[in-house]
């Protein structure tokens, strides 16, 4: 095998090993003090939320597809493999981040919070409402969950983006990431 090709193959395989969540983050997560910030599951993108009059309005915005609603229900069932304790679960109001949230935490507190502020786009302080949930520590033992979207989360951390179902696990002492848990991801965790 060529040296060049060999050395690609490697860093194919050390960028996958290396994107795989940490083994040891569902025994963290079960001890609590977490806030799992997810972005919502799979969504149809012929579709989108232009023509909606209100966040109640889920006819007029982009939803889950049929895959989503399985890809929030296999969290479901990994949080209860693993005994993972989610204690308050905070969503965007849009319809596709509350059926998330239902489906893979049982419960959902619609909050514009969740998504930023109701504020212009270019205003700095848009996120700062997110941010106080990010850094708010849950109830001892426990961890929170914010069921939200790709764009909240890429200006408070930056680059990249959250895939579609993958969760971003934030220490609220100091609202930095301590790892992140892709839909295949779940699987390995013990």
């Amino acid at each position: 095998m060529p040296t060049r090709l060999l050395g690609l193959l490697v860093f194919v395989l050390w960028g996958a090993a290396a994107a795989a969540a940490d083994p040891g983050l569902a025994e963290a997560l079960r001890k609590g003090g977490y806030v799992l910030f997810i972005r919502h599951t799979s969504t149809d993108f012929s579709r989108n939320d232009a023509g909606m009059a209100s966040f109640e309005d889920c006819a007029n915005q982009r939803p889950l597809t049929d895959q989503g609603r399985d890809e929030a229900r296999a969290i479901a069932g990994h949080l209860a493999r693993l005994r993972i304790p989610v204690d308050r679960v905070y969503a965007s109001p849009y319809c596709r981040t509350v059926e998330t949230a239902l489906l893979a935490f049982g419960k959902a507190e619609k909050t514009q919070d969740a998504r930023g502020g109701p504020m212009k786009s270019d205003d700095p302080k848009r996120y700062d409402a997110l941010r106080k949930l990010l850094s708010t520590p849950p109830t001892a033992g426990r961890n929170n969950a914010i069921s939200s979207h790709g764009n909240p989360f890429y200006a408070v951390f930056g680059a990249p983006y959250l895939a579609e179902g993958e969760i971003a696990v934030v220490r609220p002492g100091d609202s930095s990431v301590a790892g992140k848990i892709r839909l295949e991801d779940w699987p390995a965790l013990r």
